[in-house]
């Protein structure tokens, strides 16, 4: 079958089908918000390999390492300037004990991680060990709290032990080899609390989040954005009675969403699909826009002066594990499809940025659509990591508002899209950068952008476009999905026009 795919695509691209997208860029339009950096989030749980072999390897492996973390890892990692990384979970955060994962790491005690293949957690990765991450990185730690099988003492205690200057928990911090507080942002107020983190009621739990909410305080200048618990793609019974019930006391509202190819929950290979899954997927994600449009909705009729964000902590592609894995650990492939998933929502969530002020993606290393992959001692970067590095010039820039003129695509499930992907920015030099995407597997696509009084004077660009919409990064092996130069942009008085390929992703830079 991927055969007979690839063998089509090639075709398409052999015909030259070509389809006709107008864009009209509104470059001069005021008072627009900034594109946080914090949009191009990730997220590292312990699940599966993403922590263990993905990112910390342990002072004594043959892996080269820094102190414990894989070299190679932390180079790609700070080449993707991660705004913000989410820790230690997901389900796993609402059985973290942190004080298992301090002191010498001899000491200790092991744990049965029952949510992602009962593997043995040795708790040799902990605050320090991740904190410490985020300060070599140069990222806001995000982290998530035990709500489901905590207390409120506990995290009250782990929130002093991380940022207070003195006290008990600091005294202990410094025993521990750390004597300065650490800067911590972001805090989640439990993980999935309607299903693994508590399996409660939205009433429920907005009663829970005020109390944990309460005595997780601020030490000295650390001031803490409390993020609680959302809801599951459109339960919007859940946005409404959080907001109602505790909307004054919190910072941001989490909200989870995730790509499956089969709207019965039938996931499918990552890399054996037919043209119908690949439609059917993009369909899905395109989704995400009216679960957006939604909750924001509810969220302004609770708060109409936004002051509460909208924080989408998971969202990514989920496939089925690759053959000979734990089924537990999540361990998927990603191709060119994973790369429209990924240019696709990063269009769609710049839109929303008046609200939506983070997006974490599932996850960074060797778990679902992941960054990066890692076999032993070797390591890839997966097309979804070659989207996200392009598009990192649209981080702190100001939303351009554009209109665009395109068709729309049906797949087999019913679900409609639009046939073209766009946004544009512009950064602190007062350059644009345009970013597109063509889903279409059958035919480039002429576009046309026309910009209201803007007469570019130089434009350039990257493509990330492959051999089969079925290709991906191997071990070993060149990778067969990776940006490239792009020149076909021209540029005429106050247009750009270009020929989009089939099944690719633009950025261009226009001056």
């Amino acid at each position: 079958m991927k055969r007979a795919l690839t063998l089509i695509f090639a075709l398409a691209l052999t015909l030259g089908a070509t389809a006709q997208v107008k864009v009209k860029v509104y470059e001069t339009a005021t008072d627009q918000p900034r594109i946080p950096a914090e949009i191009y989030g990730q997220f590292s749980e312990h699940l599966g390999r993403c922590i263990y072999e993905g990112i910390w390897v342990g002072k004594d492996s043959n892996i080269p390492n820094k102190d414990g973390y894989r070299t190679d890892v932390l180079k790609a990692l700070k080449d993707l300037k991660i705004p913000v990384l989410r820790w230690p979970g997901g389900c796993f955060a609402d059985e973290y004990h942190w004080m298992d994962g301090v002191g010498p790491q001899e000491n200790r005690p092991k744990l049965v991680n029952n949510n992602w293949g009962s593997t043995i957690e040795d708790n040799s990765f902990g605050t320090h060990e991740f904190l410490n991450l985020c300060e070599m990185l140069g990222t806001e730690p995000y982290i998530s709290g035990n709500v489901g099988s905590g207390t409120v003492e506990e995290l009250a205690k782990w929130v002093e032990y991380m940022t207070a200057e003195e006290g008990t928990m600091a005294e202990l911090r410094a025993k521990n080899g750390r004597k300065e507080p650490w800067k911590v942002k972001y805090l989640g107020v439990g993980n999935e609390s309607w299903g693994c983190g508590g399996d409660m009621t939205a009433d429920y739990y907005a009663d829970v989040y005020k109390r944990y909410a309460l005595y997780a305080r601020n030490y000295a200048d650390n001031k803490l954005f409390k993020i609680a618990c959302g809801a599951s793609e459109d339960d919007y019974e859940w946005t409404k009675t959080v907001m109602k019930k505790a909307g004054g006391r919190l910072n941001g509202l989490s909200l989870h969403y995730y790509t499956v190819p089969g709207w019965n929950c039938d996931k499918g290979s990552a890399t054996e699909f037919t043209s119908e899954d690949y439609y059917n997927t993009l369909t899905r994600t395109a989704g995400v826009e009216e679960i957006l449009k939604n909750h924001i909705a509810i969220m302004d009729a609770y708060d109409p002066d936004r002051k509460v964000a909208l924080i989408l902590d998971e969202w990514g592609t989920w496939f089925e594990v690759e053959p000979g894995f734990n089924e537990g650990h999540l361990y998927q492939q990603n191709t060119m499809r994973d790369a429209m998933v990924a240019a696709i929502n990063l269009n769609i969530f710049h839109k929303f940025t008046g609200r939506l002020k983070m997006c974490n993606i599932a996850q960074v290393v060797n778990v679902l659509q992941s960054m990066i992959l890692t076999d032993g001692p070797r390591m890839v970067l997966t097309p979804t990591y070659y989207v996200f590095k392009m598009f990192k010039v649209h981080q702190n820039a100001t939303y351009v508002p554009v209109s665009c003129r395109a068709a729309s695509i049906t797949s087999t499930s019913g679900a409609t899209m639009e046939s073209f992907s766009v946004s544009v920015s512009r950064d602190k030099k007062d350059v644009l950068h345009v970013s597109m995407a063509n889903p279409y597997l059958d035919r480039a696509q002429k576009v046309e952008l026309k910009f209201e009084e803007l007469k570019p004077h130089s434009v350039s660009g990257e493509i990330i476009q492959a051999p089969s919409i079925n290709a991906y990064n191997d071990f070993g092996k060149e990778a067969q999905v990776k940006t490239a130069a792009f020149r076909d942009a021209k540029v005429s008085g106050t247009s750009i026009t270009l020929t989009l390929p089939a099944a690719s992703v633009v950025t261009l830079e226009v001056k």
